[in-house]
C-alpha cells in the first residue's frame, strides 16, 4: 500500500526507542544500592537490639537509629528506581529522579551553610560534644567513639582536659564519691612505647593538676580545635569524598531523565502507529 504523499515514513513494529544499554544500567545501579540499604537497615536493627535498655542515645541522634532510618530511605528511593526501570514505569522513575534532586540539593545547601555560617557549626559541633562528655558513661557505643576521637586527634575534652568535669564520675567536687573523681579517660593519656598492657587509670587526678603539669601525662588541648585544624588541613578530601557522594546521585538523575525521555518517545511512537495503521494511505 502506497505511502500518503508527506505522511512521515513508519517505524517497523520491534523498533524501540528505549535503549536496553540505558534500561539495564539504571536496575543494576538502583539494585546496587537497594542492597546496601538493605545491609544498613540490618546493621542498624542489630546494632540497635544489642544496645542495653536503657542505653542513651547521646549524640544528635543514636547512631543506630540514624543507619535504619537512612537504610529505609534509601531502600524507598532505590525501589522506586529499580521498579520504574524494569517496568518503564514514567511515574517511578520521575519520583526517583525528583527525591534524588532533592538529596542532592539538601546536601549542597547543608555545604554550603556550613561553610558560610562555620562560627554558629563550631558552636554546634561544640554543644554535641559538651552533651557526649556528659553521657560518657551511659552508652558503649558513645564511649568508644569518644575514645577513639581522643587518640585519633591526639586531643582531650572540648576545649580542654578539664571539660571532663561536667561528667557525674569524673566531676572534681568533694561530694563526688566516684573513684574517677577528678581524672580523665585513659584515652586522653599520652602513649607509652612498647606498652603491652593499657594503664585504665593513668587519668586519675589529672583535672586537679595545672596544664604544664597535666601536659607531661595526657593531652590538654580540646577536640574542638584539633577537628577544625583537620578538616581545615584536609578540605581536598572532603571534597574528593563529597564528590565521590555527589557522582552516583547525578549519574541515577541523568539515567533516569534520559530513560523518561526515551519511554515518551516510544509512547508517542505507538500511539502515531495506532491512528494511522486504519490510514489506507500509510
Amino acid at each position: 500500500m502506497a505511502r500518503r504523499p508527506g505522511a512521515p515514513a513508519a517505524y517497523r513494529e520491534e523498533f524501540s526507542f528505549v535503549s536496553p544499554l540505558v534500561k539495564y544500567l539504571l536496575f543494576f545501579f538502583n539494585m546496587l544500592f537497594w542492597v546496601i540499604s538493605m545491609v544498613m537497615v540490618a546493621v542498624g536493627v542489630y546494632a540497635r537490639l544489642m544496645k542495653h535498655a536503657a542505653a542513651l542515645a547521646c549524640l544528635a541522634v543514636d547512631p543506630a537509629i540514624l543507619l535504619i532510618v537512612v537504610g529505609i530511605l534509601m531502600f524507598l528511593l532505590t525501589f522506586c528506581g529499580c521498579i520504574g526501570s524494569l517496568r518503564e514505569n514514567i511515574c517511578l522513575l520521575q519520583t526517583f529522579s525528583l527525591c534524588l534532586t532533592i538529596v542532592f540539593l539538601l546536601q549542597l545547601a547543608a555545604g554550603v551553610l556550613g561553610f558560610i555560617f562555620s562560627d554558629k557549626a563550631r558552636g554546634k559541633v561544640s554543644e554535641i560534644i559538651n552533651n557526649a562528655i556528659v553521657h560518657y558513661r551511659d552508652d558503649l557505643d558513645l564511649q568508644n567513639l569518644i575514645d577513639f576521637g581522643q587518640k585519633k586527634f591526639s586531643c582531650c575534652g572540648g576545649n580542654s582536659y578539664k571539660d571532663w568535669s561536667q561528667n557525674m564520675y569524673f566531676n572534681c567536687s568533694d561530694d563526688n564519691p566516684s573513684r574517677e573523681r577528678c581524672s580523665v579517660p585513659y584515652s586522653c593519656c599520652l602513649p607509652t612505647p612498647n606498652q603491652a598492657v593499657i594503664n585504665t587509670m593513668c587519668g586519675q587526678g589529672m583535672q586537679a593538676l595545672k596544664y604544664s603539669e597535666a601536659s607531661n601525662v595526657i593531652y590538654t588541648n580540646g577536640c574542638i580545635d584539633k577537628l577544625v585544624n583537620w578538616i581545615h588541613s584536609n578540605l581536598f578530601l572532603l571534597g574528593g569524598v563529597a564528590l565521590g557522594l555527589a557522582i552516583p546521585q547525578l549519574v541515577g538523575i541523568l539515567l533516569s531523565q534520559i530513560l523518561v525521555n526515551q519511554i515518551k518517545d516510544q509512547i508517542k511512537l505507538q500511539l502515531y502507529n495506532q491512528q494511522h495503521r486504519a490510514d489506507p494511505w500509510y
